[in-house]
């Protein structure tokens, strides 16, 4: 891939790479960036369509929001052009209802794979599925004025974009109930004291904080990168010593390969 490639630009969504960093742009600031089974479409393509030279991801939104969240039309009638209405979805049968929600999730679950590292560079609002967005990110850099909130209670529904494992994960249980129970925004200082966030920059410095943390992470070997995420990964499910297991394994396969020896 030649320098700032453009692999795709639809439905509100624009994939960049620039050598070993890909850039996913969501491209409607107009709507804050609202999202719609389109868009959810589109970043599951973007995923699909990542060279296998990227090894970092960065998420970002134009505007001053990263994203507003669900775009209120879907609970329309008429719900948006060419698609099915969310309550048309919600009148027919139940596995057409629940294989259609597995859809849209796959938009959120390829940016933790392990041969990749995911920074979401989050600037104004990230409510609902624009935080379900962000969380779904192995790191997040917030500007000073972020307001993260889970506001899908508020509205009769539940987090169900992948949301509520990373943020009981990074919160605790207790915490992440009374994000989601209330809506209440997060601000910026909560997140980052409360692990919600890696780093708080000026809005202005976001992007370039995002730069310098994709570059530091290029620093060390592709393959160390990749054995380390997946058993800091799984060590979420993992006992101690089924992960003193898995880190010796991991070490070993780094040893063989650092002396040239294949299995």
């Amino acid at each position: 891939m030649t320098s700032l490639d453009s692999v795709l630009d639809k439905d509100g969504v624009r994939l960049t790479v620039d050598d070993a960093v890909a850039t996913v742009t969501l491209t409607n600031p107009a709507k804050r960036n609202a999202q719609s089974p389109a868009l959810w479409r589109a970043l599951t393509e973007a995923g699909r369509a990542l060279p296998g030279s990227v090894r970092v991801v960065v998420l970002r939104g134009e505007g001053k929001s990263f994203s507003a969240g669900l775009d209120r039309q879907a609970f329309s009638p008429e719900g948006f052009d060419g698609e099915p209405s969310f309550l048309d979805m919600a009148r027919g049968p139940e596995a057409e209802l629940d294989a259609t929600i597995a859809e849209y999730q796959e938009a959120f679950t390829w940016w933790r794979r392990n041969d990749i590292v995911s920074i979401a560079a989050v600037q104004g609002h990230a409510i609902g599925a624009g935080f379900q967005l962000a969380l779904a990110c192995d790191l997040r850099i917030v500007a000073e004025d972020v307001q993260f909130a889970m506001r899908e209670t508020s509205l009769g529904l539940v987090p169900d974009l992948t949301g509520t494992h990373p943020l009981v994960n990074l919160v605790g249980y207790a915490r992440a109930l009374e994000i989601c129970a209330t809506g209440r925004f997060v601000h910026a200082e909560e997140a980052e004291r409360t692990g919600l966030a890696n780093l708080v920059v000026p809005a202005g410095e976001l992007d370039a904080a995002a730069r310098d943390l994709a570059g530091a992470l290029l620093a060390a070997p592709r393959d160390a990168v990749v054995e380390t995420k997946a058993l800091l990964s799984g060590a979420v499910s993992r006992g101690y010593e089924d992960q003193r297991v898995a880190e010796r394994a991991a070490q070993g396969r780094r040893l063989r390969d650092l002396a040239g020896i294949t299995d």
